[in-house]
């Protein structure tokens, strides 16, 4: 099948490799010049493990093209999905639709022919409703269908996630147009990946009800951690305890200082948002935002307390910047506000992580960055693991001893047996664990 991806950041770029690598004959379209001229040289502008060679292949295969002219790209696709960006609105955290709609717009004045447009971002229930309506308005003669195909990617392992997917959301109220999108699934057949199609205001609303979800967990299991530092229980043992139940399961249970990233912190806001609008607000998920953005602030006066109630003159290495490890992505990282809070408090940072630095550049200032973890702890007061990189899972803690200023170190994704640490004469401070 022919395929439009219009748009060529994350998402569209990780789907449209995928969809490529089915076989199908795609083409990424994008507004920003020098991406598309990038990726034409095969410069990937994201860190994604392994994207690099299957965008390299595909395009070998001549089977994934990149392009800005839109118009080039929609023409004769059998499907055009859209998947630029839909950051939270400053003033309420709503989704900004601008793109999705200026999208539609472009789309909808390029096709040639009967075509099923698909929502590949994240988007507000009904706004397929009005996609729908603005590709009406543009091109009334033209038969075109809207449909909803919410993504369910992590970040670092998406192209796993593409290939072998928990379930396929497809969501439209016309037959024909959720059979031309199974149809681009059809590969994974052979995978029983289960597709569920559903109206498509439903699958709009399971897209931010997954991640609200996941946000919870997560939240959860770090109040619980913050309970069993002060009753003596241990987190990890109380998570292993509550995931061995199939009805709760073990993932999100790892407690740490909040989480990050492009989806979780925007997505519970736009459903926040879409729920108060609708006139039945979500009161668990409101919570959810307000405990995970205390929490991230709080993990800077945990830093301070393990240093003995003062940062101040003091240098403070920090170990990983990236909301997640596998990922070059900073936004929302708890590593931000982090970094603010140890700096409002007079400590000197310096920092590392394999991926993320030059886009931390643009977003922290004052910071000195490191080219290894031992060059970055060279000197420090206190070490503080942010980020859990499998790089920082097997450090030469004698080494690292040796090359701080004090022995003091912070792990705030419990990568450590606190045993083995303070055997090597360290201070060691934890989440949830006595």
């Amino acid at each position: 099948m022919r395929v439009a991806m219009v748009g060529a950041g994350y998402v569209g770029l990780v789907s449209g490799a995928c969809f490529a690598d089915f076989g199908h004959t795609v083409v990424c379209v994008d507004t920003a010049p020098e991406k598309i001229a990038a990726l034409k040289a095969g410069r990937i502008p994201i860190y994604e493990p392994g994207l690099d060679a299957l965008v390299a292949e595909n395009v070998r295969q001549e089977r994934l093209t990149f392009t800005t002219n839109l118009a080039e790209a929609v023409a004769g696709a059998d499907a055009v999905f859209i998947a630029v960006g839909t950051p939270s609105r400053r003033g309420d955290g709503f989704a900004d639709l601008t793109y999705v709609h200026q999208a539609a717009r472009d789309i909808a004045a390029a096709v040639t022919g009967p075509t099923v447009v698909v929502t590949k971002s994240t988007v507000p229930v009904g706004t397929g409703d009005e996609v729908e309506r603005i590709v009406r308005e543009v091109r009334p003669g033209i038969a075109i269908a809207v449909a909803s195909n919410p993504e369910f990617l992590r970040e670092g392992a998406a192209i796993s996630d593409f290939k072998r997917p928990d379930r396929i959301v497809i969501g439209a109220d016309d037959p024909a147009a959720a059979a031309v999108v199974s149809e681009l699934y059809r590969p994974l057949y052979l995978n029983h990946a289960p597709i569920l199609v559903t109206s498509r205001r439903t699958a709009e609303l399971t897209k931010y009800a997954a991640n609200a979800f996941l946000a919870t967990k997560i939240t959860f299991i770090n109040e619980i951690a913050d309970l069993c530092e002060q009753v003596g229980a241990d987190v990890q043992e109380v998570a292993r305890g509550i995931g061995l139940d199939n009805r709760i399961g073990r993932k999100f249970l790892h407690a740490g200082p909040g989480y990050g990233g492009s989806c979780f912190p925007k997505d519970t806001l736009a459903l926040v948002k879409t729920a108060q609008d609708a006139g039945s607000p979500v009161r668990l998920v409101e919570t959810v935002v307000a405990v995970n953005d205390q929490r991230k602030r709080a993990m800077a006066r945990k830093v301070v307390a393990a240093c003995g109630g003062a940062v101040r003159g003091k240098r403070i290495a920090v170990l990983g910047l990236t909301f997640k490890p596998n990922t070059d992505d900073m936004r929302e990282a708890p590593s931000l506000a982090i970094i603010a809070g140890l700096q409002d408090a007079g400590a000197a940072v310096v920092a590392y992580d394999p991926e993320g630095v030059e886009q931390a550049r643009a977003l922290l200032a004052g910071v000195d960055y490191a080219a290894d973890p031992y060059a970055c702890a060279q000197g420090a007061h206190a070490l503080v693991i942010v980020t859990e990189w499998d790089a920082f899972r097997a450090l030469d803690l004698r080494r690292l001893h040796g090359a701080m200023a004090e022995p003091v170190l912070v792990d705030l994704r419990n990568v450590y047996r606190p045993e083995d640490v303070r055997r090597h004469g360290f201070t060691y401070a934890s989440i949830g664990r006595p």
